[in-house]
């Protein structure tokens, strides 16, 4: 299964927020730290506050702040709230639509293996997946942002 890039700017953006000071940053610098496009990365942020991941303010001083511990926010929250469609084949679709359906067990194996997939991923959270602060705020850079390290 392979996921949007606004679900993996997604997983990075909450990384970025989780190591930084006050859990908050800018887009512009997750921007840079990522090494993305500014303008995609805002549209992924506008879609994580509407899903209650980040909060976000404009002005000086605004940006984009973390509002749930990260070890609350599961990975599988995080894909759920940034992808649309997990059909992995067109039986598990909208249309439901294969010539050969009800004949065929392809549907409930594909359906058995996206739950247990879901199930790895709702136990991970961001707290394990951005545990190691050092090497995250080394290599995203806060050195050289204010109250960075």
């Amino acid at each position: 299964m392979r996921h949007t890039q606004h679900a993996d700017y997604a997983l990075r953006v909450l990384m970025f927020l989780r190591v930084a000071p006050r859990r908050r940053g800018s887009i512009a610098d997750i921007a840079t730290a990522h090494r993305v496009s500014r303008y995609q990365l805002d549209k992924v942020v506008q879609r994580m506050a509407a899903a209650g991941l980040v909060q976000t303010s404009r002005g000086r001083g605004g940006g984009v702040q973390l509002v749930r511990d990260p070890s609350t926010i599961s990975v599988g929250d995080v894909i759920r709230a940034m992808e649309d469609d997990f059909a992995v084949v067109e039986c598990l679709g909208a249309a439901r639509f294969c010539q050969i359906a009800g004949v065929c067990g392809a549907r409930s194996v594909f359906a058995r293996a996206i739950d247990s997939y879901f199930d790895v991923l709702d136990r991970a959270t961001i707290e394990d997946i951005a545990a190691n602060d050092d090497g995250l705020r080394g290599v995203l850079d806060f050195r050289g942002r204010p109250g960075g390290t």
